[in-house]
């Protein structure tokens, strides 16, 4: 499908640059199966329109401050890494930046934290680096201690401490994201009680958010576009719960569009409706309008970029023009966007 079919204008005033006071008191927008009907509400009040007994299920990845400030050993010179991604051999792509380009055998000193280039993954166009410490102390608690929130590219400020709790979601637990699951930024301790009083149960899955979900499409056409990859696991848990959930017609509730990737990536070919148990795979799903969802029933989402892949996946689940309304909408009545603005909740529509 032509990406201009997911083209919107955007007043930069409307760009969410702070959380909401509280997390779930972002506004939220409401569609119905019906495409004229589009109630205004709040995040607060998700609960009354999760249906009783329905499965949640969030992304339970964890945002690591994947970017650090230091300067090269020797020279002395500034220089910034930001880590993208863990290799399976302990090594990680990542990007630099310095005043002069950053080559093989260059460290980086931050704080007790070394950062070594030993290359370049040609297919990824980023660095490889290799991590290592001057202390007793391991990479991880190094990273975790001197490093920083990776805001997004649109907010135009540095992290704040404020970041460090809000760009993370209350039931993170699975290091791995270098930006947030941002609909999942909205639930509460509170909001999750709620839910359950309602007979919801929940389940996760994770899903490591990269810096692709981020990447501008620069093709006419998204069966062009060169999708990037995410890992992803789904537990043995999660898949009994989908499954019981199927067993007594309870609809699936998608909290963002991470889970709705790595719920449709690990879909059951051969029980439609199911997924399977999935380890850490790598998925590139790339979805947008025609796509036949197979788990995913309704989803809470954020207000996504323009000509982005993420509001294609919206476009694909919720219907075209009944999301693309609804778009025109939040614009009209001046609700936030992107990782740290409003929501909507919408239930899928049915493919003829």
């Amino acid at each position: 499908m032509r990406i201009d079919a997911f083209d919107y204008t955007l007043p930069e005033e409307l760009i969410a640059n702070e959380p909401p006071k509280e997390r779930d008191g972002a506004r939220l927008l409401v569609l119905d199966r019906d495409p004229a009907s589009i109630l205004e509400s709040n995040v607060s009040e998700l609960a009354s329109f999760v249906p009783e007994g329905a499965l949640v299920v969030l992304n339970d990845t964890r945002v690591v401050k994947a970017r650090l400030l230091g300067h090269k050993v020797g020279s002395g010179g500034k220089a910034e890494i930001f880590l993208v991604r863990k290799r399976g051999d302990g090594t990680y792509l990542a990007l630099g930046k310095a005043s002069k380009a950053l080559r093989e055998g260059t460290r980086i000193a931050c704080d007790t934290l070394v950062v070594e280039v030993r290359g370049r993954d040609e297919n990824e166009g980023l660095l490889v680096v290799a991590l290592s410490t001057t202390s007793d102390e391991t990479v991880e608690h190094a990273i975790a201690r001197v490093g920083h929130v990776p805001l997004p590219p649109y907010i135009k400020r540095p992290a704040t401490l404020e970041d460090e709790a809000r760009y993370q979601t209350v039931f993170a637990r699975e290091d791995g994201a270098v930006a947030a699951p941002t609909a999942g930024l909205h639930l509460t301790r509170a909001l999750l009680a709620r839910l359950e009083q309602r007979g919801v149960t929940t389940a996760t899955v994770t899903l490591h958010v990269g810096l692709g979900t981020f990447s501008s499409v620069n093709v006419d056409d998204l069966d062009d576009h060169p999708m990037h990859a995410e890992t992803y696991a789904i537990p043995r848990e999660t898949v009994q719960a989908i499954a019981r959930a199927r067993e007594q017609s309870r609809p699936v509730v998608a909290i963002g569009t991470t889970v709705v990737r790595a719920l449709e990536s690990g879909k059951d070919p051969e029980r439609p409706g199911h997924v399977r148990a999935v380890h850490y795979e790598e998925t590139r799903l790339l979805v947008q309008p025609g796509y036949r969802f197979s788990v995913v029933d309704m989803l809470l989402t954020n207000f996504h970029l323009p000509k982005s892949t993420l509001l294609a996946l919206v476009c694909a689940f919720g219907g075209h023009d009944r999301v693309m309304t609804a778009y025109r909408k939040a614009v009209r009545t001046k609700m936030r966007f992107f990782s740290y603005g409003d929501a909507m909740f919408l239930p899928r529509a049915e493919l003829p």
